[in-house]
């Protein structure tokens, strides 16, 4: 009988073992196919047509504008099951855009800002600088939009002449920073959060340890909005021709613009010199028709061309022209390999040596928006620019919307720092938290207990007390992080340690600020400082810009593209419900990301809600 039963379970085991092999087998011949089946879908797929003479370039970004184009995560792809937009790359945009400037065929720009999900102060202004490099070549630039979000406007304010549907609106509230605060809740269930920092301005763990913001926090991040609104409020009363006294009128008396319009947003917009004219979709098609011809294809639509479909055709790269590599820091710096929306140590560390290790490089570029993350990953990155810089190869620091903390801590490793006057940097300070829950766990029944060879063995363990002796140690830790960061930015900046520690404490600066303090050697776009890198490796005429991006593994490539045909039929605009969840899911997912392996980060929460 047992001889029975076990060859029983035997057969059984080899009927599991053959079911598991023929679905892995199935699996394997699926992914072949669609693999294969899309390699032959793009190969085969023709070539889009040159832009046509007179038409004009169109911009209408799609989603997030970001530094550059993140693969999404297999986790974004099974959850994501209606479909987000794609994120629209800045410097596709931008070259586009300043290519075009000085092409015949390209008669005017149209921008259209409706899918814009988010974007920086920095990236939006970066795109600004171009259209208005655009303009200044003598072509017509034109915005509509059927809303206008704050970052919307702020970007379509660029254009000769902007549109807005009658039935929608402005909406200009200025600038805020509110964030919750969890102690009490905490303390409820139990939690103990040890929070250990250097730097009075140094905010991170305050939600855990308070239930309203510190004094530190809201003066500095008041003279920061104070700082940023102004710089925005000043650039689209320039482009609009209006008086400071209009803008602020319209801003802080927005109900009764409202009441002298009985409750019409586009019109009480018309009135303030916000907008130029109230155009329906089909109106406002009709006068691109007018302006530039019908489409070919599409009788309704106008004569375009979209920057991807321009920049195909705008010219082939010059395999003997030197190079200005590229090189992005993007989200959260974490250890080890790069991941959806973090920018990994070990990853662009490899990218920096290749660099550096290619003869047609003869200079790099890095391009930081990035709020910092792990100690540890953001100096591996700064000596891998420094050795960089030793080889003979200058290295040319370029800030976006944020480059803080560890975004700063690796952009002292360049030559030369540049930043957009917009640009959150600073935060020179460092942080450690360690969660304990000791009491939640005793409330539940669960007890811990066991011995050790010392006092510290087995720590952290959030389901033990952390001992004296443990908050000393992590304290002293701290405290040589943040004298190795003084160190740092003292040598790259010439100052002593005494003086980045005035300007230091966790404190975030506005990029026209950090440059008074010392911090940024210059301020301007990322097209000065690509063409500064080509100063300083001495490059005559036009260098070849040449982005580098992580090459993506067999399963990433898979996943794009199955991303790509979900996409396909999915484009539709996020709910205002879902955008809520997506940041929150985004505040989470940063604080997952924090990796470091001695839990020493260098990160600042710099989100100030500029675009919303």
């Amino acid at each position: 009988m047992i001889t029975g039963l076990f060859r029983l379970l035997r057969l059984l085991w080899q009927g599991l073992n053959f079911t598991r092999r023929l679905i892995a087998n199935a699996l394997l011949v699926l992914v072949l196919l669609l693999l294969f089946g899309g390699y032959a879908l793009f190969a085969n797929k023709p070539a889009a047509p040159p832009p046509p003479e007179g038409a004009a370039l169109f911009i209408r970004p799609q989603g997030a504008i970001t530094e550059q184009l993140e693969r999404a995560s297999s986790f974004d792809l099974l959850m994501d099951a209606q479909g987000s937009m794609p994120g629209a790359a800045l410097h596709e945009y931008i070259e586009a855009i300043d290519v075009a400037a000085g092409d015949s065929r390209i008669t005017g720009l149209v921008l259209e800002t409706g899918d814009i999900a988010g974007a920086s102060l920095g990236r939006l202004a970066e795109l600004r600088a171009a259209i208005e490099r655009f303009r200044a070549a003598g072509k017509p630039v034109y915005a509509w939009g059927e809303r206008f979000t704050q970052g919307q406007y702020f970007l379509a304010s660029a254009a000769d002449r902007v549109h807005v549907s009658p039935d929608g609106a402005v909406l200009l509230a200025g600038l805020a920073r509110y964030q919750n605060y969890f102690k009490s809740a905490l303390d409820k269930i139990g939690v103990k959060v040890h929070v250990f920092r250097v730097g009075a301005y140094k905010s991170f763990g305050e939600p855990f340890t308070r239930d309203e913001m510190s004094e530190e926090d809201r003066q500095s991040t008041l003279d920061l909005l104070t700082g940023l609104w102004g710089q925005m409020r000043q650039t689209v009363e320039k482009s609009r021709k209006l008086t400071p006294e209009a803008l602020a009128d319209y801003v802080q008396r927005y109900p009764d613009h409202l009441a002298r319009t009985r409750g019409d947003a586009a019109q009480a917009a018309l009135d303030a010199g916000l907008v130029d004219e109230l155009l329906t979709r089909d109106q406002w098609q009709a006068q691109l028709r007018a302006r530039f011809g019908a489409d070919a294809d599409d009788p309704d639509s106008f004569r375009k061309v979209t920057p991807a479909r321009y920049l195909a055709h705008a010219g082939k790269e010059n395999a003997s022209a030197p190079v200005i590599a590229v090189l992005t820091v993007q989200g959260t710096i974490i250890d080890g390999e790069t991941q959806a929306g973090t920018t990994g140590g070990d990853t662009l560390a490899a990218q920096i040596r290749k660099a550096r290790n290619d003869a047609r490089v003869r200079a790099l570029v890095l391009r930081i928006d990035s709020p910092g993350g792990s100690a540890f990953a953001s100096e591996l990155i700064r000596r891998e620019l420094q050795l960089t810089r030793n080889a003979g190869k200058p290295v040319i620091a370029s800030m976006s919307g944020t480059a803080a903390s560890g975004g700063y801590w690796v952009a002292s490793g360049a030559d030369e720092i540049w930043a957009l006057p917009s640009t959150l940097t600073g935060s020179i300070g460092i942080f450690a938290l360690l969660p304990e829950l000791v009491d939640t766990a005793n409330h539940l029944g669960i007890h811990t207990d066991g011995v050790g060879t010392a006092p510290l063995a087995g720590l952290p363990d959030p389901l033990r007390p952390l001992p004296p002796d443990a908050q000393r140690s992590a304290q002293l830790m701290l405290e040589h992080g943040y004298r190795r960061f003084l160190e740092v930015v003292a040598e790259a900046r010439k100052m002593s340690p005494r003086e980045v520690d005035q300007v230091g404490q966790g404190r975030v600066w506005t990029g026209e600020a950090a440059h008074k303090l010392g911090l940024v050697d210059q301020l301007g776009t990322l097209p000065q400082a690509i063409a500064a890198a080509a100063a300083r490796a001495g490059i005559a005429g036009e260098p070849q810009v040449r982005w580098e991006v992580p090459e993506p593994s067999l399963g990433e490539m898979l996943l794009s593209l199955l991303g790509e045909l979900a996409l396909t039929d999915a484009r539709a605009r996020p709910s205002l419900a879902s955008t809520l969840l997506q940041q929150w899911r985004t505040e989470l997912a940063a604080l997952h990301t924090l990796n470091d392996p001695q839990n020493l980060y260098a990160h600042c929460f710099c989100d100030l809600s500029q675009t919303r």
